[in-house]
């Protein structure tokens, strides 16, 4: 399998981003892009400069927030989230690189409510794959992929970004 390349992915994301954001009357002086670490930070700071925000880039950090402590135990490496404007009452863009089970999104937002009461949240996915767990969906995303049994996708970054495809053990 061919995967697509990243500046494909983020041309689309952004095409059906801008879609989304003018289809909900979006204003662009309340939205703040808030990327999951470590993969959804860095095609946040793609999509921050392509959109031209004013409002700083916040990340979220959702180890503390997972359900799969028992099976998987805290994650290393665990970072401070850092949420540089008010989350009450504003737009927030949540933008994770890969979307599957739903279970980050709602760590994440989880932990997003503890700073606040957004007036909305939307979510981008640079991918979508199948295997939802939960009934959590972008908003916009670059592509939608099927993978063969035992297959997972890797985003490695931050510069350049690529795409791999890894073999589960």
């Amino acid at each position: 399998m061919t995967l697509p390349e990243i500046p494909a992915l983020l041309d689309s994301l952004e095409a059906r981003l801008e879609l989304c954001l003018d289809r909900l009357a979006v204003e662009r002086d309340r939205l703040a892009l808030v990327g999951i670490h470590t993969g959804g930070v860095w095609v946040a700071e793609q999509l921050h400069g392509r959109l031209g925000l004013p409002t700083p880039l916040g990340t979220l950090d959702i180890g503390f927030w997972r359900d799969d402590f028992d099976h998987q135990g805290l994650p290393e490496g665990i970072r401070a989230s850092e949420l540089p404007f008010a989350v009450e009452g504003r737009d927030i863009l949540l933008v994770d690189d890969v979307i599957m089970s739903g279970r980050t999104i709602r760590a994440a937002l989880n932990e997003l409510f503890d700073y606040g009461r957004p007036r909305r949240v939307l979510l981008a996915s640079l991918l979508s794959l199948p295997g939802r767990e939960l009934p959590i969906q972008p908003d916009a995303c670059g592509a939608e992929l099927s993978l063969a049994p035992g297959q997972r996708v890797k985003l490695q970054g931050p510069d350049p970004l690529t795409l791999s495809l890894v073999e589960r053990r």
